[in-house]
């Protein structure tokens, strides 16, 4: 009779446990980063001298979490592979922004329109002041254009330093999810509690830059970044920290830095640090060639000032000056009369050395190179955007083979509550047939 009471009981506390984790399940279906939950049960029996063996009910060993390492494993890499085309992409926005928003383009060519109207009828004072007009227009467009690609490195730097913190955050609280696992009982609803949170930071530090964790019977995460073998980010309780840096080139530099010893270099190869490695030397790239553009475009047009002479017969002046970069351009001649059409030799109505300025518009060939530059980023722009959507396509496939393991079906918990319902309505049914048993033996004697 005893046994038949602990084996009715034994049932109650296991099903109440049951249900207790499928309510857990319903309760948080659709929760980002939530493993479906599950018990482990195993049956009590004892063994008689005889070898005859006897069921006395059965035991909660444990709380199960639904999970597979391989699959977050894959959407932690798939991740880290969009993260990184989808930030690199930003830049190249930026980039295309800054070179087409400021007009450069058709005020270079209105530039050298106008001076072919000057070379039409050099001593006519309208066409020498629309001439200088475009000259300030242009300047304007060139200062503009190397103010919007230094602001876009600006915002790279404040870019990569906030996702360097934000990494250390999360590599910081990793450690104590680790710290957490390895004080938890294993198998108990504590210890799965703290194993979604590990795999909800290891994804966002994916996000961030490409890494690979292992776990060790505890569950605590190993975490390691970037190429080759990688750079230890947190190992058990121990975080390393990263920091950030640029030079002038575009070169980007990633240290990490364990305690007090020498850091290492951390190359990402994906999440958002690899697009913003790929961002700066793009825009350092385009910063150069504009750059290069805007001191030849000075240099070849107040050369052929100075070599020609001005309406009033004198030798011209210089047309532009720079400042602090070579974008930094301002006009300088501000007398229409001051335009140097003729060469020396010509009357007042020569327009030879003009014919300079031409030959510098053919032969440096400013528009063309600026129109190759915004259409070699427009370029990498499609090409980015056609390896994100199918990147987006590999990591949606990722998700939905590590959800269908992971994730919650409510039909699913449907089912099982009502079998728990079901099976703990029994046991209890079993502890009544017990008790009246006994009871109607009781009675008899």
């Amino acid at each position: 009779m005893s046994d038949l009471l602990s084996i009715g009981a034994s049932g109650v506390r296991a099903n109440q446990a049951a249900l207790a984790v499928v309510s857990e399940n319903i309760a948080n279906a659709g929760v980002s980063g939530y493993s479906r939950r599950a018990i482990t049960s195993k049956e009590i029996v004892s063994v008689s001298a005889t070898g005859a063996t006897s069921a006395h009910g059965v035991f909660v060993t444990g709380v199960s979490r639904a999970a597979d390492m391989f699959k977050a494993a894959s959407v932690r890499a798939a991740g880290a592979d969009l993260a990184r085309t989808e930030s690199g992409g930003v830049w190249l926005d930026r980039i295309e922004t800054a070179l087409t928003g400021s007009g450069l383009d058709s005020r270079l060519t209105s530039f050298f329109n106008a001076a072919k109207a000057v070379s039409a009828d050099p001593t006519a004072t309208a066409p020498r002041a629309a001439m200088l007009e475009q000259a300030r227009s242009l300047a304007a467009s060139f200062t503009s254009t190397g103010a919007a690609l230094a602001n876009a490195t600006t915002e790279l730097d404040a870019t990569a330093d906030g996702a360097v913190a934000d990494l250390n955050g999360l590599s910081a609280a990793l450690a104590k999810v680790n710290d957490g696992l390895g004080r938890a009982a294993p198998n108990s609803a504590s210890a799965a509690g703290l194993a979604d949170q590990r795999d909800d930071l290891l994804e966002k530090m994916s996000a961030l830059v490409d890494v690979n964790a292992t776990l060790d019977s505890y569950g605590r995460a190993t975490v390691r970044a970037g190429s080759g073998n990688g750079v230890a980010l947190v190992a058990g309780a121990q975080v390393a920290s990263v920091s950030y840096a640029r030079n002038a080139e575009g070169a980007v530099a990633f240290a990490v830095k364990t305690g007090s010893g020498d850091p290492s270099i951390l190359t990402p190869n994906g999440g958002a640090l690899g697009g913003i490695v790929d961002g700066a030397q793009r825009i350092a790239d385009a910063r150069a060639s504009l750059s290069d553009m805007a001191t030849a475009f000075v240099d070849g047009v107040n050369a052929t000032q100075n070599d020609g002479r001005n309406l009033d017969g004198t030798a011209g002046a210089s047309m532009f000056a720079v400042g602090a970069a070579p974008t930094d351009i301002t006009l300088t001649l501000t007398d229409p009369r001051g335009i140097a059409a003729a060469s020396v030799g010509e009357g007042t109505r020569g327009n030879g050395n003009l014919a300079k300025l031409e030959g510098l518009r053919t032969g440096a060939d400013f528009e063309g190179k600026l129109t190759s530059l915004v259409a070699g980023n427009a370029a990498a722009i499609d090409a980015r955007n056609t390896v994100a959507a199918a990147q987006s396509a590999i990591r949606d496939g990722a998700v939905a083979a590590r959800d269908n393991i992971s994730g919650v079906d409510l039909d699913t918990e449907a089912v099982d509550l009502l079998r728990f319902q079901q099976a703990y309505q029994a046991s209890s049914r079993i502890i009544s047939v017990a008790r009246e048993t006994f009871q109607t033996l009781m009675d008899i004697r």
